[in-house]
């Protein structure tokens, strides 16, 4: 049995595909465009899945697309109509797009799918899963639980923007959910907006932000914007916001309330900034902990699974995970609308066939979410000779070793192996290293390898079995989805002067034995390494180990700002030419910045749009 999952037409469009309910291969149709964020239907994420299945899409079973369009268009006609006059304008813009496009959307999906199926056959094979039910399938059925409570959270799918399900075997019930316009995911886009970043794009800069400031308007927000309840309900008062109706996410009330108009995006981040930032992200992590608290009590299951883009937000995981009102959390790392492809597939399968789901409460269906394209040596080699690189090919532990030895030098090194990644992290298959200990590389990666702001941290691998020498987190976070803090006795004394820093000021502190990864407020999103799901990345931290006594490297995704992660290997060779890195591994191939021919480095920084 294959099912094809796809996610399309909002952001981040994807194509997933499972053969008898085992995860054959998962993208995003941005590695492949080279667009971030990349809408468009995801052809090319569809014919690597059918490629690496070895099929057509005669021989998949069925497909089934992440949500309900007209579900989608329900809720924009009645959020219209109960709205007006307001957002005339707003609905003047969207209503020719919906009746064009949109509302036959099913039609358009066949027509796309067509080429793809030599038959022709293909409306009788599509099925609609609703969009959070595809986010709580993505959370439950690839987890090791046999029995979970399931919490859902983004900014909205058709009508429902939080959901709880109870996961039992193939079995997943919706217990409760929460509806448009009350939105926790759209309370923090409307900060991310209002602080000058992009939507469903900049909001893990907010995050980033906000250990540089204080929580000085969270009493403001809750005063104001949201009424939450004891179990975590809430509501918004939509008095303040502009997404429901409008063409931005907040309006001149909200501007009012917090003394100002938003930050423009190529003005300087102020302390405003920085607190604001700090007063979504404790509301957003009191929200989630009060929600926690509340279904560990109603349901009395050890388990919770986590998915949406709320889910993203690392912080307020770690806090949930600390907090201990579930013994054991496992998050999607795909965890955003990419993610609705796979949990569509998996909603057809055990929910749709009813096929039977075996769960060993140990090892997760995600193979490290090594699920992108791979390349063997042999093309590698082409592909780099067509480009015009010069390399070195090397066994394997000579290349551990050699690139262990440039990392310890000081390198930025580019590190291309294996499968690509599905989800918004690099988790060493597509990756930019560095060596934490060198108090130089959080700002020579943002500045000179990845032309971005320079507030924005970086997060650390570890050897899995060496995680609690470093930081205090006792448990696996293989996807980069959890953050803690470093153990104090890594931590540096501050002097009296340090301790009265303000806002970005604080960044220029060394406040560990591992600076590059240990973020203003001694916290660092953890990455744990496993030699079961990827040997190879496990085999360069233990030669950087062996040579420096050190279990942890710099592990930050393969690109520029607003660059897609690299996916072939002429990407990163392209990537590699463009900045100030000075090494580049890519399968066995190790390159040297001096040993490349000049002519082929470019001004990399300007050629994707600001994210």
């Amino acid at each position: 049995m294959r099912i094809l999952g796809i996610s399309a037409f909002y952001h981040d469009s994807a194509a997933a595909i499972l053969q008898d309910g085992r995860i054959i291969a998962a993208a995003q149709e941005e590695r492949f465009t080279r667009i971030k964020h990349d809408a468009h239907f995801p052809d090319n994420a569809i014919q690597y899945c059918l490629d690496e299945a070895g099929v057509s899409l005669d021989q998949v079973d069925h497909i089934c697309f992440f949500e309900k369009p007209f579900l989608k268009f329900e809720r924009l006609i009645e959020t219209y109509l109960a709205r007006a006059p307001r957002g005339f304008a707003s609905f003047r813009m969207a209503m020719p797009l919906w009746i064009k496009e949109k509302l036959f959307q099913k039609t358009n999906i066949i027509q796309s799918l067509e080429p793809y199926a030599p038959s022709g056959e293909v409306e009788q094979k599509l099925l609609f899963s609703e969009h959070h039910q595809s986010h709580a399938a993505s959370a439950f059925y690839p987890s090791p639980f046999e029995k979970a409570v399931v919490l859902t959270m983004d900014g909205v799918g058709e009508w429902t923007t939080a959901s709880v399900s109870i996961g039992s075997g193939n079995q997943l019930q919706v217990e409760r959910e929460i509806r448009w316009p009350h939105s926790l995911g759209l309370l923090y886009s409307a900060f991310t907006y209002y602080t000058g970043f992009k939507v469903n794009s900049g909001e893990y800069k907010v995050m980033g932000l906000a250990p540089y400031g204080e929580p000085k308007f969270a009493e403001l927000i809750m005063e104001h914007l949201i009424d939450v309840k004891p179990d975590g309900s809430f509501w918004l008062d939509q008095s303040y916001f502009n997404y429901a109706t409008g063409l931005t996410m907040t309006n001149e009330r909200f501007d009012t309330l917090f003394g100002g108009p938003p930050r423009a995006p190529d003005e300087r981040i102020g302390q405003r900034e920085m607190d604001l930032a700090a007063s979504v992200q404790q509301v957003t992590e009191e929200v989630m902990l009060r929600i926690a608290r509340n279904l560990a009590e109603s349901y009395q299951l050890p388990n919770l699974c986590l998915a949406g883009g709320v889910a993203l937000n690392c912080v307020a995981n770690g806090k949930l995970l600390r907090d201990g009102s579930f013994e054991n959390i496992w998050i999607q790392p795909a965890a955003g609308d990419a993610g609705g492809a796979l949990g569509a597939a998996y909603a057809a399968h055990h929910l749709h066939l009813g096929a039977p789901r075996n769960a060993d409460g140990d090892r997760d269906a995600m193979q490290g979410a090594y699920l992108g394209p791979s390349f063997d040596q042999a093309d590698i080699e082409a592909r780099l000779k067509r480009a015009g690189a010069t390399f070195d090919v090397l066994a394997d532990d000579a290349l551990f070793e050699r690139a262990a030895r440039a990392l310890e030098a000081g390198d930025a090194l580019g590190w291309h192996s294996g499968r690509m990644e599905f989800g918004p992290r690099a988790l060493g298959g597509r990756s930019i290293l560095g060596d934490p200990r060198n108090a130089e590389m959080q700002k020579t990666l943002n500045l000179k390898i990845k032309y971005r702001e320079s507030f924005r941290p970086f997060a650390p691998s570890v050897i899995a079995e060496d995680v609690s020498d470093y930081f205090e987190l006792y448990s696996a976070s293989p996807y980069m989805l959890l953050v803690a803090d470093i153990q104090p006795k890594r931590r540096l004394k501050m002097s009296a002067a340090d301790k009265a820093l303000f806002g970005i000021d604080k960044l220029n502190v060394t406040r560990s034995d591992l600076p590059a990864v240990t973020h203003v407020d001694y916290s660092a999103r953890v990455q744990t390494v496993h030699n079961e799901t990827n040997p190879r990345y496990y085999a360069l931290l233990q030669a950087f180990k062996r040579l420096t006594g050190c279990s942890v490297l710099v592990n930050t995704s393969f690109n520029v700002r607003g660059e897609p992660i690299v996916c072939t290997p002429e990407d990163a060779f392209h990537c590699f030419m463009g900045t100030e890195m000075e090494s580049l591994v890519v399968g066995n191939c190790f390159l040297s910045k001096a040993d490349q021919d000049p002519a082929l480095a470019s001004d990399y920084k300007d050629r994707f749009e600001l994210d």
